[in-house]
């Protein structure tokens, strides 16, 4: 999500447009119970209120349904000021992994979240059509892109990252967390060496369970592009993401995906003929990755190219709901006259 955030913002600035971005690093935070990784601002209201005095936005996107998303939908709502929303992870699903909670309260928290928001935004149509089901609506397509420059295929003579290690090179990359399902990579029994690119509170435990596999840490940018390039499967054992951005990263590499069927892969990998589907959600897995040897990379990589940033942008933009001009001058000209009336001394 972070990813697709940064790299969309980059995109609609290059366009022309002015952006400005409300995130839990301005802030006081303290650890999300279960995940210390993950930060929760604290006091966001008035912070975001005076940021929107000061910036007086067109169109507002709230990102994520935590404190700041929180405090952003009451400004919005007490305004009267239109906004959108995205669903970037299956919360419901990742909160019952964690805690004991019913899956309905977590979607009964998100519908009430997403309900006052004029548009939700969805990477896939199997998310959204699992969203009505569940009671959603002004549900809206939101596709993601690829740097394929950064990820790339490994050209002849470049160095190795997995020099030494037995191949095939199964790999996966992302958070090591129990909402990943890592464990279902990492319990395969498959050929070669399986790699887990990441970090996360469940990678000391998985290590430690699974002394077969290589956990490498947390790699970014250029150096996580050589890890996808020299890998020969990417395995994608997630079934709570909403559409797994690594899935394209590694097609960009050139390196066949193997996933569950679950929503992300089932409208990614099905016909592209960059990966292959177990036919379920439990079991599967082991035969989808060794199917995956046999596809041609460069056919892998051809696919992914039809994935851009600036598509992405463009619809994220389309999505949005700027005020109309006159409209959007009379309303922050109002604000900006109660407000000095407010400080404006008793006579």
């Amino acid at each position: 999500m972070v990813r697709t955030l940064t790299k969309v913002m980059a995109e609609l600035k290059a366009m022309g447009h002015e952006v400005d971005v409300v995130s839990p690093d301005q802030f006081p935070t303290f650890p999300l119970p279960t995940y210390p990784e993950i930060k929760l601002a604290i006091g966001a209201y008035e912070p975001v209120m005076e940021r929107f005095k000061s910036f007086e936005p067109e169109a507002i996107h709230i990102a994520t349904e935590g404190p700041i998303g929180l405090a952003a939908r009451r400004i919005c709502l007490e305004w009267k000021l239109p906004f959108t929303t995205s669903y970037h992870t299956r919360f419901p699903e990742y909160v019952s992994a964690r805690l004991p909670l019913p899956l309905s309260a977590g979607y009964t928290y998100m519908r009430w979240f997403h309900k006052p928001s004029g548009r939700l935004m969805v990477a896939t149509p199997t998310m959204r059509d699992e969203l009505i089901r569940h009671g959603f609506r002004n549900i809206s397509p939101w596709t993601r892109g690829v740097d394929t420059d950064v990820f790339r295929p490994r050209q002849e003579g470049e160095p190795d990252v997995f020099e030494g290690l037995a191949r095939p090179i199964f790999l996966n990359v992302g958070r090591v967390a129990v909402e990943k399902n890592i464990e279902a990579f990492a319990s395969l029994d498959l050929p070669g060496t399986k790699v887990i690119v990441g970090d996360g509170p469940q990678r000391e435990e998985l290590a430690e369970k699974y002394p077969d596999v290589v956990f490498t840490g947390a790699k970014f940018g250029e150096e996580l592009g050589r890890y996808f390039a020299c890998a020969d499967v990417f395995c994608f054992p997630s079934l709570t993401d909403t559409f797994g951005l690594v899935i394209l990263e590694a097609m960009a590499a050139g390196v066949p995906v193997a996933a569950f069927s679950a929503p992300g892969p089932i409208d990614i990998i099905p016909g592209s003929g960059a990966g292959v589907l177990a036919p379920g959600q439990t079991d599967g897995l082991r035969e989808a990755c060794l199917a995956c040897l046999d596809i041609d990379h460069t056919a892998v990589r051809k696919f992914a190219e039809g994935f851009s940033w600036r598509a992405c942008a463009e619809e994220f933009y389309k999505n949005l709901q700027p005020y109309p001009e006159p409209e959007k001058t009379r309303f922050w000209r109002r604000l900006r006259r109660l407000a000095r009336l407010r400080r404006k001394p008793a006579a």
